[in-house]
Parts: structure tokens; C-alpha cells; sequence
């Protein structure tokens, strides 16, 4: 009998626990995406990744899980698109209105590329359950810091009035959500530049900055 060194067992099982995750996440977005969260059992998810139910169950713990997961890989996604897009060459020197339309820009992007994506991200998590609206919740908290931040940072430029920003911010994060989740919901996609400027238009009117538009 031939010795495996433990660290390269661990590996190998790393390698497929990370396989049926990619493969789960797959099949979640498929089936959540095209056909809805409510219409997909957790059978129709094991059977289209290829994997036993156990699986499932061991790596997120129900099909409530891989939709939060599923969400959460998605919207991660948006948010570091935004972040890049802060962080990108000239951005300093905007004024308010163009950062906003870059941030969004770099934000819709993102989470609308696959039309499976944006229906999974603003639709079939909506009214699933306490938990999946509880984590929900969490991703809106952290998109108010982040746009909270930006701004205050016009304020600081003398763009907005200066004041206390994050009840307003928190309203426009909750309504960016609903358009999202209109536009997601239309049998005509909405082109992402549309999209973005409606969001950008609605972000400042909020804050009180007139667009040149």
C-alpha cells in the first residue's frame, strides 16, 4: 500500500469541495435565475449540479443558503466594481454628479450582465424568509456606508449641504433596490446606460444636487 501524505489528501478533498460549491452556485443560478427561486427544489438544484443532496446541505446548509450565497457572490461583485471605479485615475477630481454616474455606471454593469444574475439579486430574494431578509438587510446597511461616505466627501467639496446624510442615503439605497428589481422584472431589458442614468438622476435629486442633464 502507497502512503498519501495528509496535506495532499486535504487537498483533494479541498478540490472537490470547491467543485461541488462552483457546481451547486451554477445550477442556483440557472435554475433560481430562469425559473425562480420558489419553483426549484432542492432536487432540481442536486440534480443539475451532479451532486448528492448531501452535499448541498453540508456546504450551505439548505437551498435557502445557496440563494444567499448565490446573492452574495453576485452583489460582491457589484460593490467591488464600484469600488474599482472610486479608486480609478481622475476620479478625485470628478465633480459629484460624474462620480455618481461612474459609480453606477461601474454598479449596474456588473449585476445586469446576466439577466439571470439581476433577477436572482433583486427579485427571488424578496419575501423568502426572516433570514434571507435579515441578510438582505446587512448588504443595504453596507451599501449606506458606502455611499454615505461619498456623500459626505461632496459635502466636504461644498457639492451637497452639509448635514446628516444617512437617513436620505439609506432611503435611496432601498429605492435603488425596488427600480432594480422593476427593470429585472420587464420583458424589454433595459439598456445599462439607461439604467444608470435613472439611478444617477435619483441619487442626486435625493441629495439635492441638480444634474446638468
Amino acid at each position: 500500500m502507497v502512503d498519501v501524505p495528509v496535506d495532499q489528501l486535504t487537498g483533494v478533498v479541498d478540490g472537490v469541495r470547491t467543485r461541488a460549491r462552483g457546481q451547486l452556485l451554477d445550477a442556483a443560478l440557472e435554475l433560481f435565475g430562469v425559473y425562480g427561486y420558489a419553483q426549484t427544489s432542492e432536487q432540481d438544484l442536486c440534480e443539475t449540479a451532479g451532486v448528492p443532496a448531501e452535499v448541498l446541505w453540508e456546504e450551505f446548509g439548505s437551498r435557502e443558503g445557496l440563494l444567499m450565497a448565490l446573492h452574495n457572490q453576485i452583489t460582491t461583485s457589484g460593490l467591488r466594481a464600484a469600488e474599482v471605479a472610486l479608486l480609478s485615475e481622475g476620479m478625485d477630481d470628478c465633480p459629484v454628479e460624474q462620480r455618481f454616474r461612474r459609480l453606477f455606471d461601474a454598479y449596474v454593469s456588473a449585476v445586469t450582465r446576466d439577466l439571470r444574475e439581476a433577477r436572482v439579486t433583486f427579485v427571488e430574494v424578496l419575501g423568502v424568509s426572516p433570514a434571507v431578509d435579515a441578510h438582505c438587510k446587512r448588504w443595504r446597511d453596507l451599501w449606506t456606508d458606502f455611499l454615505t461616505g461619498e456623500a459626505e466627501r461632496a459635502a466636504v467639496r461644498g457639492e451637497v449641504e452639509e448635514r446628516d446624510h444617512r437617513v436620505v442615503v439609506m432611503v435611496m439605497v432601498g429605492t435603488v433596490h425596488e427600480l432594480m428589481a422593476h427593470h429585472a422584472r420587464r420583458p424589454r431589458r433595459a439598456r445599462p446606460d439607461e439604467v444608470t442614468e435613472e439611478l444617477t438622476k435619483l441619487g442626486l435629486a435625493m441629495l439635492g444636487v441638480e444634474t446638468a442633464g
